[in-house]
């Protein structure tokens, strides 16, 4: 059977991450009820607006395009299969829920790493012995469209992946199947990101047993 990787929200927000998911062997489920994606077998969180700052401790200086609703699912989503051990892939807010979820905090605003034009940047990372390393190796080119990034990690996470002036790029969790990256491999087809896709695909795989 074919891998369920539950997006929240509608496809026609997210046809990128489905054509990804797609092109990895996987089906995107895309629902805004968290209670259809109990016969999922992973998690996509997915880009979008910034988090509500109070959820992370801190009074809102420079956070926009705020989801309070999304925030609030997204939690729900993570609380569910964290609790599970189902695997978890979060990609640049996702990242961010990520962290804040494990109760981490955020940079609201962070020069140098949004769009230019419309248009992502490219930059350098280097990433340690990890998941992700596996796919990108110790150096790779990234892609950068985000105003946002971590501050103080959540509990039970590590930082893998940095950008040149030392913003995480990527984390992990010690434990639990969860990987987030600040990047956008949705936005990068075949490559690297197609790599991350597919294993990602590959872990809801063994997870599924």
């Amino acid at each position: 059977m074919t891998c369920a990787i539950f997006i929240l929200g509608g496809e026609e927000r997210y046809a990128n991450y489905r054509r990804a998911v797609e092109a990895a062997g996987g089906r995107a489920v895309f629902s805004g009820a968290p209670e259809e994606a109990a016969a999922c077998d992973g998690l996509l969180l997915p880009g979008g607006g910034d988090l509500e700052p109070w959820r992370y401790g801190q009074p809102n200086t420079a956070s926009r395009n705020l989801e309070p609703e999304r925030d609030t699912a997204e939690f729900v989503l993570l609380e569910r299969f964290t609790a599970a051990g189902t695997p978890v892939l979060g990609i640049c807010r996702g990242l961010q829920s990520i962290n804040v979820f494990f109760g981490g905090t955020l940079v609201q605003d962070l020069p140098g790493h949004g769009a230019v034009d419309g248009t992502d940047r490219l930059h350098p990372v280097r990433t340690v012995p990890s998941f992700l390393s596996k796919i990108c190796g110790k150096y790779a080119v990234v892609n950068s469209a985000h105003h946002q990034a971590t501050d103080r990690l959540g509990q039970g996470l590590e930082a893998v992946q940095w950008a040149p002036d030392g913003v995480t790029e990527a984390l992990e969790h010690r434990t639990l199947p969860v990987w987030g990256v600040q990047w956008h491999p949705e936005r990068l087809p075949g490559g690297l990101g197609s790599q991350l896709f597919g294993a990602f695909l590959e872990r809801c795989r063994l997870g599924r047993g």
